[in-house]
């Protein structure tokens, strides 16, 4: 399993070509949360900002980061998909921008293991915020389901 943040960086680069393609680099992954970067040239629109399809894919794969590796150290082997989810754009992303994500808090990942084990299924309402140079630019929310696999 990977640990150092090259490793994780380089399984997403590997598993979710996406995030290879707008070169998202993993600045924090652990049980407190997840950031990812991605520069403005991999993702750029004809306005010269951000686009938008990439700003929401970079968000909903920080929160999967870190769903998907916090359920890897509780011992759950899951396949992990977004349901449903909504974006927020506050303000133009006219340069390389971060994403964090929070997690969940202890007692409800705790919650979210515990519906895992007894029905094989669980679904989690992740948050994040899409910065650039410390500013908020957009929110974004997203609805997971993980599936307990044999």
């Amino acid at each position: 399993m990977p640990r150092t943040l090259k490793e994780i960086e380089a399984y997403l680069h590997a598993h979710i070509p996406i995030a290879s393609a707008m070169e998202v680099q993993v600045v924090a992954c652990g049980e407190k949360g997840v950031t990812l970067t991605a520069p403005l040239a991999a993702n750029v629109n004809h306005r010269a900002t951000v686009f938008g399809g990439s700003a929401s894919a970079v968000a909903i794969l920080a929160a999967w980061t870190w769903m998907h590796f916090s359920l890897r150290d509780a011992d759950m082997n899951c396949r992990i998909v977004i349901q449903r989810n909504q974006m927020e754009y506050l303000l133009p992303i006219d340069g390389d921008f971060s994403v964090q994500c929070d997690g969940l808090s202890g007692p409800n990942f705790g919650k979210a293991v515990r519906t895992l084990r007894r029905y094989g299924k669980a679904r989690a309402t992740l948050t994040a915020k899409l910065l650039l140079k410390d500013k908020i630019v957009a929110r974004f929310s997203g609805d997971y389901v993980a599936v307990l696999l044999a």
